[in-house]
């Protein structure tokens, strides 16, 4: 019996050696097919369902499923991305419950369980209906940071999964883990050129809304502009052409910054237009602008707004101030006069009267309408800009023309604020009398 016992050794042993040879044959096999195809997908869904239907042909299972971390969902901040059934299963999705994840995501490393009923580390009065007795789930590592997870499902072998089969799934999850990350970096990149190209195309409408040149009218020199803080703004000037002598003009400044405050702009712009076409009275057109913005918009959402209407017949201007920085009035050589009269800012409430004034308008008088992105401009010391500061450049230079004024204006607040990133919309106008 002992001379037997030696060759009976030497043969489990060969096989033994067959089957681990077979088993890392196996694994290089399976290991370079999914290579092979998770390497030559670009998108996303189209890697994820490759790793779980590779899984679930070579891991002889009932399904596969990848799990990834969404950012920033604390309450449930695991999403199946795909999951997938062999062919032949007429079985619903089988899902990791809340245990489970909770489990891997306290512990980041391998879950084995081939009898989950049983397993004294999770509850026993798991719904009889449960789908799965056997999983074995593992943990997408990018540079020790956890994106997700893969799990198979139900191992159509009786012994189930084994430690073989954990390390395999391990360096599957491993292998796949940066090219899982590389797609979703891919995809964000992709995300924001569309949204960049759909705010370029945004800020493109937003300046075709506005004047594409000065009104010019004789006696008069007028000009406006407006420069958006980010790519598209919430400020906005016009200049309508109301009657064969007036002009209506105005000045908005819309709460918020960005597409949101853009959006609303449009809207305001496009109420405020077609009253001024109307020949509405000043106080009325805020009147109705108010109404539009109200029912149109949630409270949260207002803008302020100076509209005016210039009579180059008779030289005079009337104008209502719904809540905006108040416009400067120069006149003469005295103080400038503040534009007050109007009401509060539009969208707030419904049914609120406005009230409006007149001046004359004598050759050398200038109005000055203007955003607060001018006067809350900040310096390093985060002084802001401020009304008088505003009021003295242009008493010092009113006699330039409104082009070159308003451009002295920019370019003082600009050295003010040592040319600082723009925190807000600039937006200035200008009514000039010559004579």
């Amino acid at each position: 019996m002992k001379r037997s016992s030696a060759p009976e050794n030497q043969a489990q042993t060969l096989e033994h050696e067959n089957k681990l040879l077979r088993n890392a044959v196996e694994e290089l096999s399976v290991l370079n097919e999914m290579a092979t195809a998770i390497g030559s997908a670009l998108s996303l869904d189209r890697i994820v369902n490759l790793m779980v239907g590779k899984c679930v042909k070579h891991f002889h299972c009932e399904q596969a499923a990848v799990m990834l971390l969404e950012p920033g969902q604390s309450a449930n901040p695991l999403r199946t991305m795909v999951r997938k059934a062999e062919t032949r299963s007429d079985t619903g999705p089988y899902r990791l419950d809340s245990q489970l994840t909770g489990w891997m995501l306290n512990n980041q490393k391998p879950l084995l369980i081939n009898d989950l009923k049983n397993d004294e580390r999770f509850c026993t009065d798991r719904d009889a209906a449960c789908p799965y007795c056997s999983l074995l789930s593992v943990p997408l590592l990018s540079k020790g940071r956890m994106i997700g997870l893969l799990t198979v499902f139900n191992k159509k072998d009786p012994e189930g999964f084994d430690e073989h089969d954990q390390r395999l799934l391990s360096i599957i999850a491993g292998q796949s883990t940066q090219v899982i990350e590389n797609a979703r970096l891919l995809e964000k990149e992709k995300e924001l050129t569309r949204m960049e190209e759909e705010l370029r195309l945004a800020r493109e409408i937003q300046m075709g809304l506005l004047p594409k040149a000065s009104p010019q009218i004789k006696g008069y020199d007028i000009f406006g502009i407006s420069i958006p803080a980010k790519i598209v703004g919430g400020d906005y000037f016009d200049f309508i052409q109301v009657s064969e002598t007036q002009l209506a003009f105005c000045l908005g400044d819309v709460s918020g910054k960005g597409m949101p405050a853009a959006l609303l702009m449009s809207n305001l712009q496009a109420a405020v237009r077609s009253q001024s076409l109307l020949e509405t009275a000043c106080c009325e057109c805020m009147v109705r602008a108010n109404t539009l913005l109200c029912r149109n918009t949630t409270p949260e959402k207002f803008a302020t707004l100076f509209y005016g209407i210039l009579d180059f017949a008779s030289h005079a201007v009337r104008c209502c101030n719904a809540g905006h920085n108040y416009p400067f009035l120069f006149s003469g050589g005295r103080d400038p006069h503040l534009l007050v009269t109007g009401g509060p800012v539009l969208g707030f409430m419904e049914g609120i009267p406005f009230e409006q004034a007149s001046y004359p308008l004598s050759p050398g008088d200038l109005l000055l309408a203007y955003s607060d992105g001018i006067t809350e401009a900040l310096n390093p010391s985060e002084d802001q800009y401020g009304e008088e500061k505003l009021a003295e450049i242009i008493r010092r230079n009113k006699n330039l023309s409104a082009r070159e004024l308003i451009q002295k204006i920019l370019d003082d607040v600009g050295h003010f604020s040592a040319n600082a990133q723009q925190e807000d919309d600039m937006t200035l106008l200008a009514i000039k009398r010559d004579h």
